[in-house]
């Protein structure tokens, strides 16, 4: 019988048809749906493997507290990997994100503490860096934002299977900048596979948005592991058209998404309009990070009752 934390990785592919389908036909995009990961993200990638590390070097041991910062999946990962492992789990999160999230990781038995959420992950990165310097013989510190193992689970998974279920014949890759772990090390095994793939980073373009979980790198705190040479170009998403496709995305193609996808769909969109525009063929790969369950409270999906649309939450 398979152990729930084995399920790990192996995440379906699905074609984008119905949004995309006034592209020409040789231009295909197609979605890796990492919410079918067993926490309901791709971060359960990560997760898993810095807990792997923090095993093997001995810096987890069992009477120590898995504590880290995280806007929400992380956190999730974080705390189903240590309810099935038996450690405790203590989570430093934005007191904005969605109530979905908060209530997942109290369901997985971790306890949270709330940073200011006018400061967004940066706030929460620095309170458990607070916490952690307190007392650091207590507790064990993934650091998602700055552990190598985080872009390297993306190099030893998420590449290794989309090159495998493209058949190597991807063309462009495209994944939104939250810790940057997904693109870093996803582009750095695809490039490595076929260097004329073209590797994509999407990200919020502006410091105030509403796309929860991603990062505009230019105004936040910069991720250790973040590697601009990895990308061969950055697009900024607003929030509206995130938003949007996230929406059109559940109503047109039956995908209930997070809102990162969206930013992801509308930079593969635009990809796809320029190849279109230069008469090119184009086999787009994009992440779709987690589903959109954890997001239902939210300003997407709130209907008429969505505030603040396109101008952040």
């Amino acid at each position: 019988m398979t152990a729930i934390l084995d399920l790990i990785g192996n995440t379906p592919m699905a074609q984008i048809q119905n949004i995309s389908s006034y592209l020409p036909s040789n231009i295909r995009i197609l979605a890796k749906l990492e919410r079918f990961n067993p926490g309901g993200s791709v971060k359960d990638r990560p997760a898993m493997w810095m807990i792997r590390d923090g095993l093997k070097s001995g810096a987890l041991t069992k009477d120590k507290i898995i504590l880290d910062s995280t806007s929400g999946n992380t956190g999730i990962a974080l705390a189903m990997i240590g309810a099935a492992m038996g450690y405790k789990v203590r989570l430093v999160m934005p007191g904005n994100v969605s109530d979905e999230r908060k209530r997942i990781c109290r369901a997985f038995g971790a306890e949270l503490i709330f940073s200011d959420p006018l400061e967004g992950s940066d706030g929460a990165i620095m309170d458990a860096r607070r916490i952690y310097e307190e007392n650091p013989t207590r507790y064990f510190k993934p650091d998602q934002y700055n552990n190598p193992a985080n872009p390297r689970s993306h190099e030893e998974s998420t590449g290794p299977e989309i090159w495998r279920d493209t058949g190597g014949k991807l063309t462009h890759f495209i994944a939104s900048l939250g810790t940057s772990g997904t693109l870093v090390g996803t582009g750095r095994y695809l490039k490595r596979m076929n260097s004329s793939v073209q590797v994509i980073a999407a990200e919020p373009d502006s410091p105030f948005h509403g796309i929860e979980g991603l990062k505009h790198i230019e105004s936040s705190i910069v991720p250790g592991i973040y590697d601009p040479s990895v990308y061969d170009e950055l697009l900024g998403i607003s929030t509206d058209a995130a938003y949007t496709l996230t929406q059109r995305l559940a109503v047109e193609e039956g995908i209930l998404s997070g809102l990162s996808c969206g930013c992801s769909l509308a930079a593969a969109l635009i990809v796809g309009e320029r190849l279109a525009a230069a008469n090119m063929a184009g086999e787009i790969v994009i992440i779709f990070p987690d589903g959109g369950e954890k997001y239902l409270s939210t300003p997407v999906f709130a209907g008429s009752d969505r505030v603040g649309f396109g101008e952040g939450i």
